[in-house]
């Protein structure tokens, strides 16, 4: 399918890839802590007839340095323009942080008619990296709402990594977090039974950045607790990175240490692609 791809610079720099033709679909698509602008995923989905925005939310002009108290009004305000393309049914599709971003929009958005989780997490994290005045410390929430900083859980000073080296496994770090400060977790659950969008979590068993499998079991029992239907889709040798089909293996890294691998995680991407595309289209789950 042709599409259509131009820059934009408001409400943020960002890309939007279209069909041509347009779409009654769009989705705003997050990265993760890379704060990239994922113009190649955009192109994946806008192949498929629907139309996908990224921007940049963090790391930009008149942006924080790092995800730190960032304002999720920043997405609501990305769902505006996509509407105002048309979109009569919105989705995103966010990976880790971009993914916690997600289900926390959904929550307080109603417009939000799909969630697509790669990688996620069940709680807010404090903050990665400096704020807008420059400090990353005394940690603060990743995100806020009407100017109020959303509960967080915070990091455990006292983790050291098993690695002497870099790429560090943050996996532990994240499950110590939980262990130390299990009361500020507890404030900090993602209550995703209150959103009314439709919920697909993709996950592997064998990710190094943080327990997301494990995550996404949590976040799929609260739905199913209060009567919804969260997708589950996972691999046990998959890590923090899956790919989509027609998306290349992901970038090394001499810093992190994200699981799985490229074969593993290609796999698991090309197992959740038929129903990434099904709820964001609004179909029904394949194979539920």
């Amino acid at each position: 399918m042709e599409v259509i791809e131009r820059t934009i610079s408001a409400p943020c720099e960002g890309v939007m890839v279209e069909p041509v033709g347009g779409s009654s679909v769009g989705v705003l698509v997050l990265a993760g802590s890379s704060g990239r602008i994922e113009t190649d995923r955009c192109r994946l989905l806008a192949r498929t007839g629907i139309s996908a925005l990224s921007i940049r939310w963090f790391g930009g002009e008149g942006q924080p340095a790092g995800i730190c108290e960032i304002p999720l009004e920043t997405f609501t305000a990305a769902i505006d323009l996509l509407q105002a393309q048309g979109a009569g049914r919105v989705g995103v599709l966010g990976v880790s942080k971009g993914a916690e971003a997600a289900l926390l929009l959904a929550i307080r958005d109603p417009r939000i008619d799909a969630v697509v989780a790669l990688s996620p997490t069940s709680v807010v994290w404090a903050n990665v990296g400096p704020g807008s005045d420059g400090n990353t410390y005394p940690y603060r929430s990743s995100w806020t709402w009407e100017d109020e900083p959303l509960p967080f859980v915070p990091y455990d000073d006292d983790w050291a990594p098993v690695e002497e080296n870099e790429p560090i496994a943050y996996r532990t770090s994240y499950e110590r977090n939980r262990q130390t400060f299990g009361e500020a977790a507890a404030r900090a659950v993602i209550p995703i039974e209150k959103s009314s969008a439709e919920i697909l979590l993709v996950a592997g068993g064998d990710d190094e950045m943080w327990p997301s499998l494990e995550f996404a079991q949590e976040l799929a029992s609260r739905g199913a607790s209060a009567g919804r239907s969260v997708k589950v889709i996972s691999a046990s040798d998959a890590g923090h990175r899956a790919r989509l089909p027609g998306e290349g293996p992901a970038a090394p890294s001499d810093r992190f240490r994200y699981g799985g691998t490229a074969e593993a995680d290609a796999a698991l991407g090309a197992k959740a692609w038929p129903d990434i595309v099904s709820v964001l289209e609004g179909r029904v789950f394949l194979g539920s």
